[in-house]
Order: C-alpha cells, then structure tokens, then sequence
C-alpha cells in the first residue's frame, strides 16, 4: 500500500532507459506480453515516480515464480526481476516524475470494483444459500425456515442494500468525474468487510457441504478474503477516510 516506497529505479541513458529492481504481487505476471511498469526516475516520495510500457520479451527481465495463493486461481499473480533491462524513452507514458498521480487515479477504479464485486458476489452466494436451505431438510422440515437463519439472512439482506447504496453513489460520483476519494474507500471498506461475514455465515449455512469443493460457497470463502487486502487493505481505507473527515 505504500505506492510513494517504490524502490525498482529507471535510468535515463541517452534515448533509452534503463529498468533495475524487482516486483511481487503483480497480477497476470507470468503471462503478460506488456506491462505498465511504475519506477522511479526521480528523488524519494511520491515525485519521483514515472509509468512505462515495458515489454516482457527484454533481455535482463524475467518470472521469478508464479506465487501459490489460496483463491482467486484464475488469475496469477507473480515476482517479477528487472537486470539491467534498457527500454526506448518513448515508452514513457506521460511526463517523468508523474506517475504517482496516475497510479492514484487507477487505484480509484481498482477499489470501485472491488466494491462492486464484494455487492455482485454476496448477492450470489445469499440466493445461493437460500435456494439451498428450501431443499435441504432437517428435523422434519426446510433448513432455511429455522428462525435463526430467517433472521440471520435478513440482516444480511439489510446491510447488502447499504453497502449496494454506498457502491452505487460511489459508481455515479466516479462517472461524472467528482473528486469521490473517501466515497469509494467507504464502499470498498464497508462492502468487503461485509462479504467476510456473509460468506461466513452461509459456508456455516451449508454445514459439512459448505468444506467440500462440490458448492460453489467453498471458493467463495477463499475468493472473498481478497477484498479485504487486494487494492488498499482496510486498514488503509480507514487510514484515507480519517484523514479526508480530518480526524
């Protein structure tokens, strides 16, 4: 989360630059042709930053490994290593010594959707629950007419249409341009800490069905532990919000 620390350095020599460092946690690292790399061109903090395209097939760059995570498998996530690898400065995108903003900017779109997949998915996995419960029987009758999980389900339903309120609100303030910094950290932080206890509570729905790989609820329960980490932890999104209501 602390963008302004990156350390992988760009050298300018003469019409090329030349790229030195390391990344993890890049998504689609192993397979992607092109990257927009994020280097610093300048002195320390955010001001020395600059974005490039840079392409894999440049010699000096190479995978270190494709890292094993527990969800999200459909797309990899991997280290990448930069040795001497020298790029023509028209790969520069933008001017040098601005990409913090730029990266700023993405990371906006990154936590909106975020937000908006944390609404999709538990809206998925309550009528998944429930469609569920309507056939499955237990002590003479439906396990989703229980009291407890009536009441349970209907909390959740409650608290989904704020956080789907909060993300739409934030989806509007993004579409017409508005500055919507601490909307879409409220969106992301409220919907993604929802999802842990939505999908918690339904796996514990499913009973022993929801610890098997046969419903769709087991990958849920890796998957949605990404929403609270990818894009700017919660912890962060908290960080951002109390300092833009200046606490």
């Amino acid at each position: 989360s602390d963008v302004a620390n990156i350390r992988t350095t760009a050298r300018r020599v003469g019409d090329d630059y030349v790229i030195n460092g390391q990344k993890t946690w890049i998504t689609n690292g192993t397979r992607a042709d092109f990257i927009t790399l994020a280097a610093r061109t300048g002195g320390e903090g955010y001001g020395g930053i600059s974005l490039f395209t840079f392409p894999t097939d440049v010699k000096g760059f190479h995978v270190g490994k494709k890292l094993k995570k527990i969800g999200n498998l459909s797309s990899d996530t991997a280290e990448l290593f930069f040795e001497d690898c020298k790029i023509p400065a028209r790969y520069l995108l933008g001017e040098e010594n601005q990409g913090f903003y730029h990266i700023m900017t993405n990371f906006q779109g990154e936590r909106l959707i975020a937000a908006i997949g944390a609404v999709a998915g538990m809206q998925q996995m309550i009528e998944e629950a429930i469609e569920y419960g309507r056939t499955r029987e237990a002590f003479g009758r439906p396990i989703v007419k229980f009291q407890v999980w009536r009441h349970r389900f209907v909390e959740h339903l409650t608290a989904l249409e704020a956080a789907r309120q909060l993300t739409y609100r934030a989806v509007d303030l993004f579409n017409r341009k508005e500055y919507c910094v601490k909307e879409i950290s409220m969106a992301k932080l409220f919907a993604g800490d929802l999802a842990q206890r939505v999908v918690y509570d339904c796996q514990q729905f499913y009973g022993g069905y929801g610890y098997v790989t046969e419903y769709h609820i087991g990958r849920a329960f890796r998957d949605v532990r990404l929403l609270t980490i990818g894009g700017g932890t919660s912890e962060i999104m908290k960080e951002i919000i109390a300092k833009l209501v200046d606490l």
